[in-house]
């Protein structure tokens, strides 16, 4: 599987919402029945969800992957949900809140996990969490961490420029995604019209490691992109830095040099897989 930019939930008791992600081209696509749906449309969307799993995504022009959002573990919906969605046979599960990896353990669907982390116990967990054989990738919940961590937020309800309540969080689940080889998403920005502030937190999160970013609406798909993805002018200078390391191996050196920068092994292995995802991201 590519390194997914764009994950997009999808309220699952929206049939129109779910029928229109087909055509919005997101790495991710995932159906939500937990927080997006109300109690009582906890049954409708478990429906909606499972029907449209059985139509499939593959004929509808989406080449990326379907996941469920299933209700947390010791909730009322928690046994039909998983019985009705494994039926369905989603790509993955996004299984929210959790905090203990025995409890992933003894989940085993036999389908990869995506691993929500969005309460301190789950930041703490999040190294052990992450080493679970069958989980494919954390994925920050800041709205509920935020709340769990009873961090300050501006009256607009967001955090102040920077996160800084949240950054040992989010650096901590980075930290465990990347020492056991799994992806890691940032959590979603809620107000979907304040474009400049979404872009600054994409670049963010894209500079903490993240690999790319949850996402509440279609209209964030475009800057997450964007942001996450590789730009012509890193594949450019990725190619660059190539050129200068194979001209400095050729004449025998061991280090080479680059406008003044030293380059070693470890920019060339991050250029070779800048490239790669540049020739993945652009047909070539």
């Amino acid at each position: 599987m590519k390194r997914p930019h764009t994950a997009l939930y999808v309220p699952g008791d929206k049939p129109r919402a779910i029928e229109k992600a087909r055509t919005l081209g997101a790495d991710l696509i995932i159906l939500d029945l937990e927080d997006a749906v109300a109690p009582e449309h906890k049954e409708r969307a478990r429906h909606n969800v499972c029907a449209a799993l059985r139509q499939g995504f593959a004929g509808q022009g989406f080449a990326g992957t379907v996941l469920v959002r299933l209700n947390s573990f010791g909730s009322a919906w928690e046994h039909q949900d998983r019985g009705a969605v494994l039926a369905a046979r989603p790509d993955g599960l996004v299984l929210p809140k959790v905090e203990e990896s025995g409890a992933v353990r003894s989940f085993a669907p036999g389908l990869p996990l995506w691993l929500m982390i969005e309460t301190p116990r789950g930041v703490l967990a999040a190294p052990d969490l992450a080493a679970e054989h069958g989980v494919a990738g954390l994925i920050a919940g800041s709205n509920d961490l935020s709340a769990e961590l009873r961090a300050r937020t501006m009256s607009t309800g967001k955090l102040g420029p920077g996160r800084t309540p949240l950054l040992y969080s989010l650096s901590r689940m980075v930290l465990a995604a990347r020492a056991h080889g799994k992806f890691v998403l940032d959590g979603v920005y809620n107000d979907y019209q304040d474009e400049a502030g979404f872009e600054a937190e994409c670049v963010q999160g894209r500079e903490l490691g993240f690999d790319g970013k949850t996402l509440i609406h279609p209209a964030q798909l475009e800057a997450a992109r964007r942001v996450y993805g590789v730009s012509a002018a890193e594949a450019q200078a990725a190619r660059e830095l190539l050129d200068a390391w194979a001209a400095g191996r050729a004449a025998g050196h061991s280090l080479s040099s680059l406008r003044g920068r030293m380059i070693e092994e470890l920019h060339v292995r991050e250029a070779q897989e800048t490239l790669e995802e540049w020739e993945v991201g652009s047909g070539q």
